[in-house]
C-alpha cells in the first residue's frame, strides 16, 4: 500500500497528492509516468509524474476527476492509502542541450509541463512558459510556473483571467516578432496539441508533443497505447507507453489519435456519474 501523505485541491476537479513511494522517487524524471490502482478491485490508470522528493521519498501527481477511478482517488485523504503505485515508466523528456525552450500546457496538462518547466529552468536553460484554460476557476500552477520562466503567459478562453484567447495567440505572436527557440514542448488536450503543432510548423522548430493514450499495463504488452507517426510518407506505429510518451509532433497523426481517445468517452461519463452517485454527489 502506498500512503497518500499530503493533498491538495488546485481547482473544482483538480486534486493534487503526494504519495508516499520512495522507490519511484528515486528514478523518477519529468515525463516519465505512473501507473495506479486505488484498491484491489480498481482499474490500472496512467498519472504524469508532476514532481517527486527523492529524499522525502513522495511523488507528486495532479490529476482531474473524468472517470470513475480518479472520482474514487479525489475522495481519498491525507493518511489513507492506495493499493498499487508502480513506476517510473516512460521515456524521460530529452532536455539536454537546450539553452531556450517554449513550454505550452493546457488545462491539466500543465501539471506534466510544470516540472519540465522546472528542471530546464534548473538547468541554467531560459523559458517562456505559455499556460492556457477555459476560465478563471479552472486556473492551476500559476505561481509555479512563474518561479520556473522568464517569462510567463496565462491565457483563458472566456477572458476571465490573464489575456483572452487559446495558447496559440501568444506562440504566434511569439514567432512573428522573430523569437527563436530550440525546441517547443506541448502537453495538453490533444485538439490543443494539434494546433499548437501547426502554429509553430512554419518556423521549422522541433515541436514535441507528449502524448498520454489509452494505458492499460505500461510495458507496450497490450497495445491499448498505440499511435500512428508518419514519417517519410510511411506509417509507423509506435507505443506511448514505452517509445513515449514524447513525440516529435510534427509525425504524429492527431485525427487518429483524437478518434481513439473518443471511443470511450460515453462509458467513462457513465461510470463517472455512478462513482458520483456512489459518494453522494449526484451526477454531473
Amino acid at each position: 500500500m502506498y500512503k497518500i501523505v499530503e493533498k491538495k485541491i488546485l481547482n473544482p476537479t483538480v486534486t493534487e497528492m503526494k504519495i508516499e513511494a520512495p522507490l519511484v522517487a528515486a528514478k523518477a524524471e519529468p515525463g516519465q509516468f505512473i501507473i495506479l490502482r486505488v484498491d484491489e478491485e480498481g482499474e490500472r490508470i496512467p498519472l504524469t509524474v508532476a514532481g517527486y522528493d527523492r529524499t522525502a521519498g513522495w511523488v507528486k501527481i495532479i490529476f482531474q476527476a473524468v472517470g470513475s477511478t480518479t472520482e474514487k482517488l479525489a475522495h481519498l485523504e491525507a493518511g489513507e492509502a492506495i493499493q498499487d503505485f508502480a513506476g517510473p515508466l516512460g521515456v524521460p523528456t530529452e532536455l539536454d542541450g537546450l539553452s531556450r525552450v517554449l513550454i505550452v500546457g493546457g488545462g491539466v496538462g500543465c501539471a506534466i509541463a510544470l516540472p519540465i518547466a522546472e528542471k530546464l529552468h534548473e538547468m541554467g536553460a531560459a523559458v517562456t512558459s505559455v499556460i492556457g484554460f477555459r476560465s478563471r476557476e479552472l486556473v492551476i500552477l500559476e505561481d509555479e510556473f512563474r518561479a520556473a520562466s522568464d517569462e510567463l503567459f496565462v491565457m483563458t478562453d472566456d477572458g476571465s483571467y490573464g489575456r483572452e484567447g487559446n495558447v496559440c495567440v501568444p506562440i504566434t505572436e511569439l514567432f512573428d516578432s522573430g523569437e527563436k527557440f530550440d525546441k517547443v514542448i506541448t502537453i495538453g488536450p490533444l485538439v490543443m496539441m494539434k494546433f499548437v503543432v501547426a502554429a509553430v510548423r512554419p518556423s521549422g522548430t522541433p515541436c514535441d508533443v507528449s502524448m498520454n493514450p489509452i494505458m492499460i499495463d505500461g510495458t507496450g504488452m497490450c497495445g491499448g497505447c498505440r499511435l500512428t507517426l508518419v514519417k517519410d510518407g510511411k506509417r509507423v506505429t509506435k507505443f506511448a507507453c514505452v517509445d513515449g510518451p514524447d513525440f516529435n509532433g510534427y509525425e504524429v497523426d492527431f485525427d487518429e489519435a483524437i478518434s481513439r481517445s473518443n471511443m470511450y468517452r460515453d462509458f467513462e461519463r457513465k461510470k463517472h456519474e455512478q462513482t458520483c452517485n456512489l459518494f453522494g454527489k449526484g451526477a454531473k
